[in-house]
């Protein structure tokens, strides 16, 4: 498997393992705004990742995704900010299509947003959950190994984070958790 592929695309699996260790420390941490600092340079790492495999519409979201995180931290709420980003996601999709394989970046992109803009906490990281796999789907159609495990060590670690985030609420309800 490693003897058939070209040197762009071991770069590639390389450069997704790096991301790797920015996802699973950003989704590990119960903190909303330390989660998406350690998206962003994952997003980075990813983003070079799918132009190395030329998944272009996967590349170009991705760097949306980097400016989604700073958009939605600073505009959390804003429905017309969000829409803003939702239309430019929708033209770069359009203007970079290749295959159906770009339905999964797209859904992505469009889960990602409405949770990072509307929700907090437990309803975000499940929207990002939701993103995860999409964007895991992504990454077995196109080959990559590394961002599928990078993806489903994602998903996995969202997920016992949510089981602590309710434990934290059962256990001092009343009190304001992430």
């Amino acid at each position: 498997m490693l003897a058939d592929m070209t040197a762009l695309e071991i770069a590639g699996q390389i450069v997704a393992l790096i991301s790797l260790g920015f996802c699973v420390a950003g989704f590990a941490s119960t903190r909303d705004d330390r989660l998406m600092v350690l998206l962003i340079g994952a997003n980075v790492a990813f983003a070079a990742q799918y132009a190395l495999f030329q998944s272009w519409t996967a590349a170009v979201l991705t760097v949306l995704v980097i400016l989604r995180i700073h958009l939605a931290r600073r505009f959390h709420g804003n429905v017309a900010v969000m829409l803003g980003m939702l239309a430019v996601s929708g033209v770069a999709a359009a203007l970079t299509w290749q295959s159906w394989i770009d339905l999964f970046p797209v859904t992505a992109m469009l889960l990602g947003t409405v949770g990072m803009f509307l929700l907090r906490g437990i309803p975000m990281r499940l929207f990002l959950a939701g993103a995860g796999l999409a964007w895991m789907g992504n990454n077995i159609a196109i080959g990559s190994v590394g961002a599928t495990l990078a993806e489903a060590l994602v998903v996995c670690t969202n997920a016992v984070t949510i089981l602590r985030l309710r434990r934290m609420r059962r256990r001092y309800p009343g009190m304001e958790l992430p």
